[in-house]
């Protein structure tokens, strides 16, 4: 299958309701629906990033340009005016993107979509993990392809205020909740 049919497929899956649908290097993941701390954490991240760079926008998959990749981060950040018409995000809008780690997502969130996220050019990739109860910022991209990686990286525990300076914020962590009873995992 070609590239553009592999993309054509792809975006016209349906997956069961609640759901989420990601291709990455030409490996289609279907993720079945997240849980609460998922969806708390992700709203307590949402709330504290300013609009000043635009609206932070969920689930919406991202057109990585020469790769074969349509990740659906769990929030998009996006430069004001700069959404297209169409339901991708070109990845040159993209001013950062956040992912809240599941345990089906750990090797995805952490060993995948930074290298595809960096060869794009998206200044900024946080990762929030309710599992090692940790916030991960990366920035700075640089590479191609698979090699592409961030020059510059940032982590807090949760309950510590970590600065985001790509959004000229500091995050508040205190209310983030953790997964408990989870074997840990390598990363990051």
């Amino acid at each position: 299958m070609k590239d553009h049919q592999l993309i054509e497929f792809f975006l016209g899956l349906r997956p069961p309701e609640g759901a989420r649908a990601e291709l990455l290097r030409r490996t289609i993941f279907i993720t079945p629906p997240p849980d609460v701390v998922h969806d708390e954490n992700l709203a307590a991240v949402v709330d504290q990033l300013p609009r000043t760079r635009g609206a932070p926008l969920g689930n919406r998959p991202v057109d990585m340009l020469e790769d074969v990749s349509v990740p659906v981060p769990d929030a998009v950040v996006v430069e004001h005016d700069a959404l297209a018409p169409g339901s991708m995000v070109p990845s040159a809008s993209v001013a950062g993107v956040v992912e809240v780690v599941s345990r089906r997502s750990v090797e995805r969130d952490y060993a995948v979509k930074p290298s595809i996220y960096a060869a794009a050019g998206v200044p900024a990739y946080l990762i929030v993990d309710p599992l090692a109860g940790l916030c991960l910022l990366l920035a700075e991209p640089a590479g191609e392809g698979e090699y592409a990686g961030y020059r510059w990286q940032r982590g807090a525990e949760f309950g510590e205020r970590m600065p985001l300076e790509p959004f000229g914020v500091a995050l508040d962590t205190t209310g983030f909740g953790r997964h408990k009873n989870v074997r840990p995992h390598r990363y990051p």
